[in-house]
């Protein structure tokens, strides 16, 4: 883990802030929501109102290209809804953003929970059924995909 001595909200708060920052220097009006909404982090309009998306960010500390996520995003999207994951590097190092509209997460998490099901674990028992879900940008299709939004 690149940054082991922090906590994982705060790894998340700064994933906030730092796609919120990349979204307004890319000419964007980004507002970072409160913390009690519901899969929203950030709401984002182009500068002359005439479109506006929300975003949810999830953070990883690891500078991997794999994310954690629950059941809940594979029931939660819509057209105008995103995600941008974003990898922390280090303190020195620019982040990697991916931007994935959250249908293509929807589905790329519900395709790989089912298929992970379907194997067992090490002792040769069938896995059991989590909450817990993963996402990947396989081929790196998303890094820095910006004219998604």
């Amino acid at each position: 883990m690149i940054f082991s001595k922090i906590e994982a909200t705060q790894v998340g708060v700064a994933g906030e802030y730092l796609a919120a920052g990349e979204l307004s220097l890319r000419g964007f009006v980004s507002s970072i929501t409160l913390r009690n909404n519901r899969g929203i982090d950030i709401i984002v309009s182009n500068k002359d109102g005439t479109k506006s998306v929300s975003i949810q960010v999830k953070t990883n500390s690891d500078g991997k290209n794999k994310w954690i996520l629950t059941k809940k995003s594979e029931e939660f999207y819509s057209d105008n809804h995103f995600f941008i994951f974003v990898a922390l590097k280090g303190l020195l190092q620019r982040p990697e953003y991916r931007i994935v509209p959250s249908e293509i997460v929807a589905k790329q998490i519900y395709a790989r929970h089912r298929a992970w099901l379907k194997g067992t674990k090490n002792n040769g028992t069938p896995r059991k059924n989590s909450n817990i879900r993963n996402f990947v940008d396989e081929g790196d299709k998303y890094l820095e995909a910006w004219h998604l939004l």
